[in-house]
Parts: C-alpha cells; sequence; structure tokens
C-alpha cells in the first residue's frame, strides 16, 4: 500500500480529535480576544502592527495543527504554510523591539551612541570593548566581535530577514519534492530531502535567533519599559522548540523507540506532533505575557 493511499484512509482515534478541537476553540477565543483588544486600543501602530503579527501565530499553529491532525494526507502542506508563518512572525518581533525602541533610524543612532560611551566607558552588563560585542564561546573563534552601530544593527536585521528567505525557499522545495515524492516528512534517509532541509533550516534559524539574543543583549536596558525578557524566552521556546520538538519526534519514530500507547493511537508522528502542538502551554504562556506586559503599557 502507498503512503497516500494509508494517509487518504487514515483518520486520528476520536479523544485525540476532541481534546484538540476543544483546546482550539479556546485558543482561537484567547488570541482574538486579545487581537480585538489591540486594535480597540490602537494607539500605538508602529508597534502594535508587528506585535499582532506575533499573536496571530498562535492561532496560525493552532488551526493548521488541527487541520493537519484530522486530515493527515494535507500534513505536509499545513507545516509548510505553518512554517512560514513561523518565519514571519520572527520577524514582526524584532520589528516590534525596533519600534519600542523608535523605529530604524532612532535604533541606529542609539547603536552609534552605545558604541561611542562603551569606547570611553565599559558598559555595565555587556560584554563590550572599544565600541564593538564580543561572541561567547565558540562563536568567539569563529566571529571577529561586532561593532556597535549601523553595522550591528544590520547584521542582525539580515540575519532575520534570511531565515525569512530561507524558509520560504525550503517550503517551495518542499513543494516539489512532495509532488515527486521524494521529500519524505520526517524521514532520516539519503534519498529524501527532509534531513538535507533540516540541517539547513536548523542552522539558518539558529544564525536568526542568535541576531535576536545579542541584539536583546545590547537593548534590554532601554526595552525595560515592556519587560522583554519574558516575551523574549517566551518566542523563542515557541520558534525553537517546536522545530526541534518535530525534529526530536522524527528521530525517535526513526530509531524505533516510540512504543507508547499514545504514540500508538495515534500513528503517525506527524500526528503526535499536531496534536501536541494544539495542547502545549506555550501558547497560553504567549498570550499571556503578551497582554500583561504589552496591553497596559500601550493603552496607557
Amino acid at each position: 500500500m502507498k503512503i497516500t493511499d494509508y494517509l487518504l484512509g487514515y483518520s486520528p482515534p476520536i479523544w485525540a480529535t476532541l481534546i484538540a478541537g476543544v483546546l482550539l476553540v479556546v485558543t482561537l477565543s484567547l488570541s482574538m480576544y486579545l487581537i480585538f483588544e489591540h486594535l480597540s486600543s490602537y494607539k500605538n501602530p508602529e508597534e502594535q502592527k508587528f506585535l499582532i503579527g506575533v499573536i496571530l501565530m498562535v492561532p496560525c499553529y493552532s488551526v493548521e495543527s488541527f487541520v493537519s491532525l484530522v486530515d493527515p494526507s494535507i500534513s505536509v502542506d499545513c507545516s509548510i504554510l505553518r512554517d512560514c508563518y513561523e518565519s514571519f512572525a520572527m520577524y514582526c518581533f524584532g520589528r516590534y523591539l525596533v519600534a519600542c525602541l523608535g523605529g530604524e533610524e532612532r535604533t541606529i543612532e542609539f547603536m552609534e551612541r552605545l558604541g561611542r560611551a562603551s569606547s570611553k566607558t565599559p558598559l555595565l552588563g555587556l560584554d563590550c570593548e572599544k565600541g564593538t560585542v564580543k561572541h561567547p564561546f565558540p562563536m568567539n573563534y569563529i566571529l571577529r566581535p561586532w561593532k556597535l552601530g549601523q553595522w550591528f544593527y544590520q547584521v542582525v536585521k539580515f540575519g532575520i530577514v534570511q531565515y525569512m528567505i530561507i524558509k520560504l525557499l525550503t517550503a517551495l522545495l518542499a513543494v516539489i519534492l512532495e509532488a515527486f515524492g521524494v521529500y519524505c516528512e520526517g524521514e532520516f534517509k539519503w534519498g529524501c530531502g527532509y534531513p538535507y532541509m533540516a540541517v539547513v533550516l536548523n542552522f539558518s534559524q539558529s544564525w536568526a535567533l542568535y541576531c535576536l539574543v545579542q541584539f536583546y543583549t545590547v537593548t534590554k536596558d532601554e526595552l525595560a519599559h515592556i519587560k522583554p525578557l519574558a516575551k523574549f524566552l517566551t518566542f523563542k521556546s515557541i520558534v525553537f522548540l517546536t522545530w526541534w520538538q518535530g525534529v526530536a519526534i522524527a528521530l525517535i519514530y526513526a530509531l524505533g523507540l516510540f512504543r507508547s500507547p499514545f504514540a500508538e493511537g495515534l500513528q503517525l508522528k506527524s500526528s503526535v506532533q499536531d496534536f501536541i502542538i494544539c495542547i502545549e502551554h506555550r501558547w497560553a504562556l504567549l498570550l499571556l505575557f503578551t497582554y500583561m506586559f504589552s496591553l497596559p503599557n500601550l493603552m496607557s
């Protein structure tokens, strides 16, 4: 039996569909409420439009994961759409931080001013010397220190944008490979496209998140009014851990280590990933942090 024929005849267990469906309704209700709250108090559009873009990641992930769970035959298409929006959400998050600093021009001016100040007096809490940002181990053996100013901002900006571009290109390539039956989502075989794209996306995503970490390190004091640490850790956990969660599930299946009744009931590794995404608490954390730490400040 071909895998496509099997997928067309497969349906998830009723308990998984009911649990995922109930949590989907709760997630959509909370996220839509939060978006309407922002729209009804749309006083800082430069910040809120990017924040809304990040919030929309919640219903986007939830809906696509639920649809993929119910109909595994389109799981590849759903995961591609989900991944594409993930890269856009990362861009929105970076742009949101820049907007909170007053826009690109003010951010670059802040970086240059910071660089001039650090060349005279080392900044408290930053590993800066002569207007540069040093890299932690082991990156310090690969990269030279980044000069604070427009150069630093452009490096961070490109680091985030490259992930969007690579994510889009790999998504299009995945569609083509899937049409020829050689994508093999979740399978680590030499003749499949999935493992190669997993490696490329891992490096691209890691670099984008590293750039965000460096940007946060430099601007955390300036962004203290929006409590960026909670937002940053929550967003990073969603993007990074969700991706590695899918890779880990695929590896566990490939090694034959997944033998729990839960996995046997769902049968497909893509269904396990979709079900976990539907019930994860990180969505509630994202909504909680975004609402409690952003909306009151924007409305004041």
